[in-house]
Parts: C-alpha cells; sequence; structure tokens
C-alpha cells in the first residue's frame, strides 16, 4: 500500500512538473513574429521588429493587470519573460552586427526610445503590488533589470561598443578554436582561406567594367582597315 502511495505521489509529482518543463521549451516568438524576423535581414529592421514586439508583450502586461480576472497571472508571467528574452535577443543582434562594423544608430535609436518608456512602466507595476505580484515577481524584476542593461547599452558610446563587440567575438572565437581537435582546426583554417578567397574573387569581379561581350571574345584590332 505504501508502495502505491508512493508511485501516485511521483506521478502526481512529474503531473505538476511538466507545465513546467514545457513552459521552459516555450519559444518566447510567436510562428508570424518569427517570419518576420527571418524576413529582416538588415540588423537595424531586425532590432526594429524586435523591439515592437517587446512593446506589445508589455502592452499585453498592462492591459491584462487592468482586470483582476482568474488567471491572468500566468499570462502575465509568460509575458514579461518573453519582453525580458526578446530584450536579450535585441543585445544579441546589435554586438553581431556591430563586431561587422555596421552602422547601428537607426535601429539603437528606436530600441532606446521603446525601452526609456518601458522602464518606468515595469517599475509602476513592481510599485503597485499587485494582489498576485508573488507569481510573477521574479519575472518582473528580471524584465526591470533587463530594460535597464539593455537601455543603458543602446545609449553607449558606439565606438566603445563595438570595440567590445569585436574583442568579445575575437575571445569566443578563440575559445572555439581552443577546444578544436588538430584535425577539426586544420579544416576550419582551410574553410577560412577558401571563404577568403571566394571574396577576394567576387570583390575582383566587381571592379572589372561590365561588358556584352561573349566569355573568350576579344576586342577587334583597331588599326586594322
Amino acid at each position: 500500500m505504501k508502495r502505491l502511495m508512493w508511485c501516485t505521489g511521483v506521478l502526481a509529482g512529474l503531473a505538476l512538473a511538466l507545465p513546467l518543463a514545457a513552459q521552459q521549451r516555450r519559444d518566447y516568438l510567436t510562428a508570424d513574429e518569427i517570419d518576420q524576423i527571418r524576413e529582416a535581414q538588415e540588423p537595424n529592421e531586425r532590432i526594429a521588429l524586435y523591439a515592437k514586439f517587446a512593446k506589445e508583450r508589455l502592452d499585453m502586461v498592462t492591459n491584462l493587470l487592468s482586470k483582476n480576472k482568474a488567471g491572468r497571472s500566468i499570462l502575465v508571467h509568460d509575458a514579461l519573460d518573453d519582453y525580458a528574452k526578446i530584450l536579450d535577443a535585441i543585445d544579441d543582434v546589435t554586438d553581431e552586427a556591430l563586431a561587422r562594423q555596421a552602422d547601428m544608430k537607426v535601429g539603437l535609436n528606436l530600441v532606446a526610445k521603446m525601452e526609456q518608456a518601458a522602464l518606468p512602466a515595469l517599475k509602476k507595476i513592481e510599485a503597485s503590488q499587485p494582489n498576485d505580484l508573488e507569481r510573477y515577481a521574479f519575472v518582473l524584476r528580471t524584465a526591470i533589470e533587463t530594460t535597464s542593461d539593455s537601455l543603458e547599452a543602446a545609449q553607449e558610446d558606439l565606438g566603445k561598443r563595438t570595440a567590445d563587440a569585436e574583442a568579445r567575438q575575437r575571445r569566443e572565437k578563440k575559445a572555439l578554436e581552443d577546444a578544436m581537435s588538430p584535425a577539426e582546426r586544420d579544416a576550419k583554417q582551410a574553410d577560412d582561406k577558401k571563404a577568403a578567397a571566394e571574396a577576394d574573387a567576387k570583390k575582383e569581379e566587381q571592379r572589372k567594367a561590365p561588358t556584352l561581350m561573349r566569355p573568350g571574345e576579344k576586342k577587334p584590332d583597331q588599326n586594322q582597315n
């Protein structure tokens, strides 16, 4: 009987744990938002989309908290969690673009504007002490801290942030290479040389003047009558 009770308790515990595990694997963007991000190849356009999605999550939180309805706490929790992850994505995309010497002024101005409005709104929610705050207090605090850090980064001198992004990329590349086996390292170096040669060939081709002549066809001798 005790064994049966123990098994029942374990199964009940697993049943309670499954929703949490599923929640942890939940995408922070909808399928439509993912498609929009994939289509936006230019980094400024991409972080502008992320900023739009982040604002929509915050608007959702504000709307949910304006109505004291049962079951709202899990929706508020998930929206705040998504919001913080979207800001992390903004910073990742920005740093990767800056490491490639991309001009990110336009996108960062949009991000800073959104976050300047979001930070006081989040702090206001925390200060108002909603009756179900304990159910999403941690993700709310995370959202506040993430917004503060991301806003500081968005307003940082671009020269310094670019240099930091490049240095971080070099460190990550070195750490990755150090973890490789000699064979993997040789293969990567060969791939890098091939990619560099292809890039040089493409640049050389772009420098050549356009022509309507067929391959192998030569210009006629202008001295011939």
